[in-house]
């Protein structure tokens, strides 16, 4: 394993034990993830990508040094320096990170968007897409239980939108299965909007994606805890 270069210590235990959850989800997508990290004004910004939604996944934790770096680096290896019990870690050696880490959403001019519906309407609908996908997923005939037709299943499901928003459902999807969305009535969720990018916010993490047709850009995400 390539050597840490940077001690981190964290605001306290549970933000070192918020990054290790959130690592772990990511890995458990792509055991070779690579996560791009930005810190600054007391807080780490963690970037990563999980194939399985397309989306940008950012977790902020809190930490107790004014540190200032830019690095990417692999998910597993900053995972497994994470300490819990004295919450601390490290920064491993940069490693060469993929296209992704270098198309980040905007600094600034986040404004919040209408529509969103509550964090128990997107369970639902949630539920009713995950329950529409494996109906449909169950009903192939052998000959066309391929992987072609599956993702065409999935990107007609998964495409949609939710409420009177331009948000897809892929990303309410890679919020609940992050551990950014919890299914209670007063849980706070919001949509923000500038740009061609579009980002659903929790307490526990963002997720962020361009909207369809949009064109590249490169950008740098500002640091704040609660993603």
């Amino acid at each position: 394993m390539t050597a840490p270069v940077q001690t981190l210590r964290f605001a306290d235990a549970r933000e070192a034990a918020d990054l290790a959850a959130f690592l772990g989800r990511l890995l458990h997508y792509d055991r070779a993830a690579a996560v791009r990290l930005q810190a600054g004004g007391g807080a780490l910004a963690v970037f990563g990508r999980p194939p399985s939604f397309d989306v940008l996944a950012i977790r902020a934790v809190r930490l107790a040094d004014p540190y200032a770096f830019d690095a990417t680096v692999s998910a597993g290896e900053l995972l497994e320096s994470l300490e819990e019990s004295t919450g601390s870690g490290a920064v491993p050696a940069a490693v060469t990170g993929p296209p992704w880490t270098g198309v980040l959403p905007p600094r600034g001019g986040w404004q919040e968007r209408p529509g969103l519906p509550g964090p128990l309407d997107l369970r639902t609908a949630l539920s009713a897409a995950v329950a529409e996908f494996r109906t449909r997923d169950a009903g192939l005939p052998e000959e066309r239980r391929t992987r072609a037709e599956r993702d065409r299943i999935g990107r007609d499901v998964w495409s949609r939108t939710v409420g009177g928003t331009e948000l897809p459902l892929r990303a309410v999807h890679a919020a609940q299965s992050l551990g950014f969305l919890r299914a209670a009535p007063d849980f706070p969720v919001a949509l923000l909007a500038t740009g061609s990018w579009m980002r659903l916010r929790t307490p526990y993490g963002s997720i962020a994606l361009r909207r369809a047709g949009a064109a590249g850009g490169l950008g740098a995400l500002a640091v704040s805890v609660g993603g």
